[in-house]
């Protein structure tokens, strides 16, 4: 194997087997394949080919039971353990509204499923695993314990595929969400900034205006978006452990946003991450990938809503922090204050 030849499944496979401590997406970078294609190239061994269909996904996986849904991006991993229920399946776009799991799901990003059982011991993991057609991870859910292995095997046997090859081919042009333009015309950003009535509104004001959200956030304004010091969003973490404040943690990738809602607890640093060690929620978060972070403020009708936004070096969203409310009621002061008071940097607009 060279550096410009990519490596075929048995190659795959010495790579693993000579680095078993070694991340799974830490391999997949260092052979320079996506992590479904190794996942893929274990298929027949320790992986089964499944259908990707989401919404088939959502009419089958309560049936699991307690579980561990887990969603990242480059940058964040978010895990939650919990059941998948209330539940509603869509083309475009499907939710899962429970009290644990919650998720935005986007069906027609999803691309590739597979079936994985790994050995740890004597015990043995189940999961599924489903990625985009870059071959990136969209959405994993994790067996645990408590969950029901046989409702799991039936899922396995009723979205096998006929196609149990151990390669796939890759698609990198990446999803249009629309072009964007560089220079930004203040006034109306501003504008239209102003007659918000509510967060779920700003993608379609951004994707109107034909801005990219970090543009938006960077040129708005102070008395909407102030940027924060280095260091902004752990001492957020560690200022809502303190208060005891519920708050709403999201983590997207093309596929799928997942989302905690409640309070936080055990906040550990470990090297270049932090994390959340908590009984049903946990959040793994490279600091080191934070390139800009900012505090947002968006009209709503209950009155404005604030967030914490950290970006990577790409202008990309790694995680967003809402402080937790009941639609129809007002922000809770509390969180206000904590964001109101995270060390702002010297300027709020980019030159």
């Amino acid at each position: 194997m060279t550096e410009t030849t990519r490596p075929t499944p048995a190659e795959i496979r010495a790579f693993r087997a000579e680095n078993p401590k070694m991340r799974e997406r830490d391999i997949a970078t260092q052979l320079g394949i996506s992590e479904a294609a190794l996942v893929a190239a274990e298929v027949g061994l320790t992986a089964t080919r499944i259908d990707a269909d989401a919404n088939r996904f959502l009419e089958r996986v309560a049936g699991l039971g307690e579980v561990m849904a887990l969603s990242r991006n480059e940058s964040a991993v978010h895990e939650k353990i919990g059941v998948y229920e209330d539940i509603h399946t869509g083309q475009h776009a499907a939710m899962v509204l429970g009290e644990n799991i919650d998720l935005r799901i986007f069906p027609k990003r999803w691309a590739y499923g597979f079936a994985v059982t790994k050995k740890d011991g004597d015990q043995e993991r189940l999961s599924l695993q489903y990625f985009d057609k870059a071959g990136s991870a969209v959405h994993k859910v994790h067996l645990r314990p408590g969950s029901n292995v046989d409702a799991y095997h039936a899922m396995v046997a009723e979205f096998r595929l006929d196609d149990q090859s151990q390669e796939i081919t890759e698609d990198q042009s990446g999803y249009d969400a629309g072009a964007t333009v560089d220079a930004v015309d203040r006034e109306a950003l501003r504008d239209h900034w102003s007659r918000l009535t509510d967060t779920h509104e700003f993608f379609g004001m951004l994707k109107k205006l034909k801005i990219g959200r970090q543009n938006a956030v960077r040129s708005v304004g102070d008395d909407y978006a102030w940027k924060l010091e280095e260091g902004a969003v752990v001492e957020m973490l560690h200022a809502a452990v303190a208060d005891g404040l519920p708050i709403m943690c999201f983590v997207a990738n093309d596929g799928i946003v997942q989302i905690h809602s409640g309070p936080i607890v055990n906040v550990q640093p470990m090297g270049p991450w932090i994390n959340i060690f908590d009984p049903t929620f946990h959040l793994h978060l490279r600091t080191d990938h934070i390139a800009e972070a900012w505090g947002v403020r968006k009209p709503t009708k209950d009155g404005h809503v604030t967030s914490v936004e950290a970006y990577d070096a790409k202008g990309n969203m790694i995680i967003q922090f809402f402080g937790k409310r009941k639609e129809g009621h007002d922000e809770r002061t509390e969180w206000r204050g904590i964001v109101e008071a995270l060390p702002k940097a010297d300027t709020s607009v980019a030159a």
